[in-house]
């Protein structure tokens, strides 16, 4: 696991498990929830998680929404037009203030990237409460605003539903480590040593 993740979740209150390190912390799309309201306490540490995620030069260029469902599930999913997408009790956005995070010397801005930090450290500290997560991307982004109310200059990045599973799901397969990994140059699978 992370060091710097299972430190920061430590001092959210608690740390990974393995099992929920292993369940590659995502429900796959469609997984269904139990309407059951999710826990303050492990909300509290969920955000802190979000909170306590590296971003470049600590500039935290990134804002979190909580969104409870109930009565919003037509409104929410102009959004996302998936019925799952509502069926948890809470809907989370992770949106970017990009005009506050860290730029490269080429102009690139990591706000996103922060963002997507945070965003997975939320999810991991989810999936470590037990509760059950989908990272969604493929959302309207004019309707997220609208909806959610953001001012012109956030951008909504990702949403996720969060809530209790209604069953255990299956962990969605990944690719090998000899497919994604090169030493050295790009292109070099050789392992040094």
């Amino acid at each position: 696991m992370e060091p710097a993740l299972a430190a920061a979740l430590r001092t959210a209150g608690s740390a990974p498990t393995e099992d929920a390190w292993n369940s590659q912390s995502s429900f796959p799309a469609g997984a269904a929830y139990r309407p059951d309201p999710v826990e303050d306490d492990k909300l509290a540490r969920i955000l802190e998680a979000a909170r306590l995620a590296p971003t470049a030069c600590n500039r935290q260029p990134f804002r979190v929404l909580v969104v409870r469902t109930r009565g919003r599930e037509l409104e929410l999913r102009r959004i996302y037009d998936k019925p799952w997408f509502v069926a948890a009790p809470l809907v989370i956005g992770a949106c970017s203030l990009p005009g506050h995070g860290w730029s490269r010397r080429d102009g690139k801005s990591y706000a996103d990237v922060d963002v997507a930090i945070a965003m997975d450290h939320l999810i991991l500290a989810a999936t470590n409460e037990g509760l059950g997560t989908c990272w969604i991307a493929a959302f309207d982004p004019s309707a997220a605003r609208q909806v959610l109310g953001l001012p012109s200059d956030v951008e909504p990045i990702a949403l996720t539903p969060l809530g209790h599973p209604a069953e255990r799901p299956q962990a969605p397969g990944r690719r090998g480590l000899v497919d994604l990994v090169f030493y050295e140059r790009w292109g070099n699978r050789q392992a040094p040593g």
